[in-house]
């Protein structure tokens, strides 16, 4: 068995509404839904994004929890690379900067295709990256 592809991918936040700011209203992603204090859930294409309070999650599920999540969290910076088109890379440089996010990081890779780097508001290092990086 292989799995066939991501089905979610989790960030882990120090400030929900800020998070929420910025995934919905700079980078406009739809939020699918919301614990206040634990967490925001967002379509991206076929996938979804998770954000969570990273303290929220530290704490395991009560004995009579009806969603039996075990306990999950990091701490520090994480990283997650939104795949885009060099033409659509453009525009995130264009729209971001418009929007003041500063663009941390700009490259070609050895390999061929470009990425750019910003930050959320937790830190967390996010990337756009034309899908050719990775030979896809």
């Amino acid at each position: 068995m292989i799995p066939s592809a991501i089905l979610e991918s989790a960030l882990y936040v120090t400030d929900l509404n800020a998070a929420e700011h910025f995934y919905t209203d700079v980078l406009g992603l739809t939020l699918l839904g919301k614990v206040d204090g634990r967490h925001l859930f967002f379509r991206c294409g076929p996938g979804v994004l998770l954000v969570f309070n990273a303290e929220a999650t530290k704490i395991p599920p009560a004995p009579d929890a009806k969603l039996k999540v075990p306990p999950h969290g990091a701490v520090g910076e994480g990283h997650l690379c939104f795949a885009a088109s060099a033409a659509e890379i453009d525009g995130w440089r264009t729209h971001l900067q418009a929007k003041k996010i500063a663009i941390e990081s700009e490259f070609e890779w050895p390999q061929g295709g470009r990425s750019i780097y910003i930050r959320d508001p937790s830190g967390n290092s996010i990337e756009f990256a034309e899908p050719r990086i990775w030979g896809l």
